[in-house]
């Protein structure tokens, strides 16, 4: 897949922001540094006058990665932090109910999606009746003037904000003339997929996932999709099966297809393979809550209350009832050597 942008270059040198890094690559002085503040009532220490990435960033996908890249470019220009400014929960979920959306990046994974983007923090605001209400001119004012003391705003070109959606691209870019801030534009950004151009969007990717596909999910949005999440106490039936897992309840806006997945298991640093089982558990469980239970291969130790990254790599099969728990075993032998042969595929 191939992505550009419809009508604007970004520097080489950003380009390498683009796609998400390892986030092995993080030195331990990174990792305890605070990236995330809810609603701050100033600008974070260290992150004042900074360059602010604006949007919901759902998916952090190709298109957000451009949108980062600008942010970080326009920073290094004026000698200034860049960082992210988003909003939770998502404002469709606000209007429309908890779990309109199914949220790609929960805000756990999109900050870590959006550090590994080379951002220096993220900043969330409460996407309230307040935020709701405010106008677009007040919401600069107010809160990227106010509070933040902004030197640069970058939003995509198709970004609103502000009461009834009132506040534009060129409205913004307008305002930060008068207010005395450099805002920039990102165009659309284009996918090539299957030899046509397509805009980036988070809805394609939500309906591959839908339909079990994550490897095409993966093309769209321009890197694996994987969740975040801690790991819980579930049932502990797995072990007397001798397939202990490690179970993480997903976000509950989650549309994952129900079934079985080859993937890989980040934990401590450390990366390890595995095969999953997301959904019900029917042949164990009437009318369970959705859970994933991750069966981590080669591993010993203690998992609980541990904070796990999971990134599906392939489907295996759906999730089926079985005839009793005999039957169960076998086909999870049978599912664990096709996990272990699509991994070793992938690399």
């Amino acid at each position: 897949m191939q992505f550009a942008l419809a009508s604007r270059s970004v520097a080489p040198d950003h380009r390498a922001q683009f796609k998400l890094r390892d986030p092995g690559i993080l030195t331990p002085d990174n990792a305890r540094r605070p990236f995330v503040f809810h609603d701050p009532a100033r600008a974070p220490p260290g992150l004042d006058h900074a360059v602010v990435a604006i949007g919901n960033f759902d998916g952090a996908h190709q298109g957000h990665a451009v949108v980062a890249a600008h942010a970080i470019a326009l920073g290094l220009r004026i000698g200034r932090p860049a960082v992210a400014l988003t909003f939770e929960p998502h404002p469709v979920d606000y209007f429309s109910g908890p779990g309109t959306v199914f949220r790609l990046t929960p805000e756990a994974a999109k900050a870590r999606a959006l550090k590994r983007f080379g951002l220096d923090g993220m900043i969330v605001l409460p996407f309230n009746a307040k935020i709701a209400s405010q106008s677009a001119e007040d919401f600069i004012a107010e809160i990227l003037v106010g509070r933040l003391g902004v030197s640069g705003a970058v939003v995509g070109y198709d970004f609103h904000f502000g009461r009834a959606r009132g506040g534009s691209p060129a409205f913004l870019a307008e305002a930060g003339k008068r207010h005395g801030f450099v805002v920039e534009i990102v165009d659309k950004v284009l996918a090539d997929v299957q030899g046509a151009p397509e805009a980036v969007h988070s809805n394609k990717a939500r309906a591959a996932l839908e339909n079990g596909d994550v490897e095409e999910a993966a093309r769209l949005l321009g890197h694996p999709w994987f969740i975040v999440g801690e790991v819980i106490h579930g049932q502990k039936l797995g072990r007397t099966l001798g397939f202990p897992t490690a179970n993480i309840a997903l976000d509950p806006s989650c549309r994952l297809r129900h079934g079985i997945y080859a993937v890989r298991f980040r934990v401590d640093g450390t990366t390890h393979d595995g095969v999953a089982n997301f959904g019900s558990r029917p042949t164990v469980t009437a009318n369970g809550a959705p859970l994933l239970e991750v069966f981590v291969f080669d591993f010993k130790g203690d998992l609980y209350g541990k904070t796990a990254e999971i990134t599906p790599v392939g489907w295996i099969r759906g999730e089926e009832k079985f005839d009793g728990l005999d039957a169960l075993v076998a086909e999870m032998n049978r599912d664990k050597e096709k996990a272990r042969v699509m991994l070793a595929a992938r690399g």
